[in-house]
């Protein structure tokens, strides 16, 4: 019986990701002795037969919390934003849960290993978006050159989901952590913590961001217990791109020691006229080798 289980969630419109993250799981020998789940958000059932073979169980998404019909407007695929805080409700058999989201893939098994290894005794694995390269912080408008009003990304969602001023003050500065990858064992009190504050997140903020938000809180306000792991463990290109190792073939960090990135991240996309590489697998950019030349390469798995 498998302990460990990979999570991801996926609609039809996002299938290839989910195929290509699923292929970068089971690249990796040691992928034999881990489970690999998925929740539908809307996957159509011929991509559901093609998963069946690849995949140790599939459930549907559904709305744990309810939500207002409004905000959903049959978006199926924002269950994801409400439905990966209830994952042992899900995949009841396994011991520990390492969520990746679907526009993400796995470059370096240790960073698997790393996150299973970090929830243990009921922490939360996870990956603060900060680190070296990183140029700004949090966004602000100056007013009469002196005036900053706080435009991050973790006060904005928590003055528009109403969690209280002192709360939203808070979070204002916290290094923002991305829900996008994570880590917890079935037993864990932090699942509690999360879903109480999603509960609140919902009732006034927008769904998209709300477990993100949630998960925020749980770790600046509640004290949760957090492993922090680096950075590469969750990169998110979007914000820094990475380098490529043209000798061993492999994505690494921009900077040195160029350590291997773990999971690459393709959160809010990566664009080029207009054309998101998530959508389209067309689509490359222009990004540094070790030996600083410029190629043109996609960021998907495969690719």
């Amino acid at each position: 019986m498998k302990k460990n289980v990979i999570v991801s969630l996926a609609d039809s419109n996002y299938f290839n990701l989910l195929n290509e993250l699923i292929d970068s799981i089971k690249q990796f020998d040691q992928s034999n002795s881990v489970a690999i789940c998925i929740l539908d958000a809307g996957l159509q059932k011929d991509q559901l037969n093609k998963l069946s073979d690849k995949v140790d169980e599939i459930k549907s998404a559904e709305w744990d919390i309810q939500v207002s019909s409004i905000k959903v407007r049959g978006k199926e695929w924002l269950k994801s934003q409400v439905s990966r805080a209830f994952l042992p409700k899900y995949f009841p058999n396994y011991e520990k849960y390492l969520w990746i989201d679907c526009d993400a893939w796995v470059n370096d098994w240790n960073t698997v290993d790393l996150y299973f290894k970090a929830c243990e005794n009921g922490k939360l694995g996870i990956t603060q978006t900060i680190g070296p390269g990183y140029r700004i912080m949090s966004k602000v408008n100056w007013l009469f050159g002196k005036i900053a009003v706080i435009k991050s990304q973790n006060f904005k969602h928590a003055i528009s989901s109403k969690i209280g001023m002192d709360n939203a003050r808070k979070l204002a500065f916290a290094p923002h952590v991305n829900i996008g990858v994570f880590s917890l064992e079935k037993k864990s009190t932090c699942w509690d913590v999360w879903q109480k504050n999603l509960e609140t997140t919902l009732k006034s903020g927008k769904i998209f961001g709300s477990e993100g938000l949630a998960i925020n809180m749980s770790i600046y306000i509640d004290n949760i217990e957090t492993e922090f792991l680096p950075l590469n463990c969750n990169w998110i290109a979007s914000n820094l791109l990475p380098k490529f190792d043209e000798k061993e073939q492999i994505f690494v960090e921009p900077y040195l020691p160029n350590s291997k990135i773990g999971i690459m991240h393709l959160a809010a996309g990566i664009w080029d006229n207009k054309k998101d590489m998530r959508i389209d697998n067309s689509v490359k950019i222009q990004i540094k080798t070790l030996e600083n030349k410029s190629i043109s390469k996609s960021l998907r798995f495969g690719q």
